[in-house]
């Protein structure tokens, strides 16, 4: 599946991450340096108000657009077609992806160029227009150093090259693309502009994603920094957008919430550089809009939450500030997730889209903290989906030897006596394991827990005995 970054098991790479210092000191920094600049983006900014009460506005906006995503499906569609637009409903990745190579076969493509998209990343659109003789060019810096880079993987959803350094991209752009400067970020981002500037005329096509897609007026909506976006929408004749079918407003004046949530949230910035806004147009004589426009709606998985307990998930703006206070992902990195959606939300989203099959382990993947369910700006409940997803992928998938385990623990924690009577017998049963007051070697499902920590040793007078004596007019 094109969302999936490679074929090793999760734990594997767990394991592989933990042991990459630089991954792990890049992560924790960007991490601060992310949530400083949102926390003095939102809560620390008086000029913006209440911000919780943002945040409950976003909460509405995306609910109300989930309770009624046909209507405003059907109203984005209508009003795009009006509008000269071709619209394509996408069931499947494979479905979308079909869709656009033969728009490509027919305008006889040869160069195309990409604004940064997670969702072209999800249906694997690079390599379906290569499999027909395109050349994709990305266009946004840190997507063109993942694609000159063997066609590396993105590891966060706003930073995707945030896993490397400028020493790194500078012996990629020197071994990859003949780049002969130092490492300073200003030489760098001058040498891609350089390499993109000629690719920017001469592509056929330009494919973009979209934040929002405005139902009312049938506009797809970009929140960019770079202002390349505008450049891929400008430049070529033909227009192609791909969206998420959860993707949508219904008016311009939600997305003037959900921009303010987005760019906030997202990388700390109270408006981005650019946010372009764009409408087919017909006009013959037009010099700066595509001649044809089209727009896939793609499905891919977003279905199997309508109605669900998960369906609120669907509310994500894809802004990462659950990824940014995650510990998890701070110690792990975000190519350990093993899908292109990382962190919190990709743990909660990629079984919903992809199966328990190849990312049901990935919602354990949390210390259950609720930061991210905090952190977002729709409040989706994260920490309680990812509890969920456990239960369901432990009733499909969980051992037998650990399900008995469970029933019988919860039976014993349900009956009083079962109860009372372990507490009381455990100082005696784990007393060879006991050295110094603790356990630094445990066994059965104590074994990986003792391997990295000590574990308290069971205490000989336990609360309810304490409670007794006490309450007899004992000492405390």
């Amino acid at each position: 599946m094109p969302m999936k970054i490679g074929e090793q098991p999760f734990f594997d790479r767990v394991d592989e991450a933990l042991e990459n210092d630089f991954m792990r000191t890049a992560m924790a920094s960007a991490q601060d340096r992310l949530r400083g600049r949102k926390l003095d983006a939102t809560v620390n900014d008086e000029q913006i108000g209440d911000w919780e009460e943002w945040r409950s506005a976003g909460e509405e906006i995306r609910r109300h657009t989930l309770e009624n995503l046909d209507f405003y499906l059907n109203q984005l569609s209508e009003n795009f077609s009006k509008r000269g637009g071709h619209v394509y409903f996408a069931e499947t990745a494979e479905d979308a992806t079909r869709y656009i190579q033969e728009v490509a076969k027919r305008k006889n493509a040869k160069k195309i160029t990409k604004a940064k998209s997670m969702v072209t990343e999800e249906i694997g659109l690079n390599e379906a227009l290569e499999e027909i003789g395109c050349q994709v060019y990305e266009t946004d810096l840190a997507e063109y150093i993942l694609q000159i880079d063997d066609h590396d993987r993105p590891s966060h959803i706003v930073v995707p090259s945030l896993h490397k350094n400028k020493e790194q991209i500078r012996d990629t752009f020197r071994d990859k693309a003949g780049y002969t400067g130092t490492e300073e970020p200003r030489e760098l981002t001058a040498f891609a502009r350089s390499q993109l500037r000629e690719v920017f005329l001469e592509a056929d096509i330009g494919v973009t994603g979209c934040n929002f897609a405005v139902a009312e007026s049938g506009t797809i909506s970009l929140v960019t920094n770079e202002g390349n976006a505008n450049m891929v929408t400008t430049y070529p004749e033909t227009q192609i957008s791909v969206m998420g079918m959860e993707r949508l407003v219904p008016t311009w004046k939600e997305l003037d919430v959900m921009v303010n949530l987005l760019s906030r949230s997202a990388v700390g910035q109270k408006i981005t550089t650019y946010i372009t806004n764009l409408t087919p147009q017909l006009e013959e004589n037009s010099v700066d809009a595509p001649k044809e426009f089209h727009l896939v709606i793609l499905d891919a998985g977003r279905s199997n939450a309508l109605g669900t307990e998960f369906q609120s998930a669907l509310h994500c703006i894809r802004c990462a500030a659950c990824v940014n206070v995650c510990p998890v992902y701070r110690q792990i990195g975000g190519h350990a997730y093993g899908s292109i959606y990382q962190g919190p939300i990709g743990a909660v989203l990629s079984p919903i889209l992809g199966g328990y099959e190849d990312y049901g382990e990935l919602p354990f993947a949390s210390s259950l903290c609720a930061a991210c369910s905090e952190a977002c700006p729709v409040r989706i409940p994260l920490h309680e989906q990812l509890i969920r997803h456990r239960e369901i992928y432990v009733a499909q998938k969980g051992k037998v030897s650990e399900k008995l385990a469970m029933k019988a623990f919860g039976i014993g924690a349900s009956t009083p006596s079962l109860f009372q009577g372990a507490v009381k017998g455990m100082p005696a049963i784990m007393k060879p394991f006991v050295k110094n007051d603790s356990i630094s070697s445990g066994p059965g499902p104590m074994k990986l827990w003792t391997s990295i920590r000590d574990f308290p040793s069971p205490e000989q007078n336990n609360f309810r005995s304490w409670f007794k004596h006490h309450k007899d007019g004992g000492d405390s």
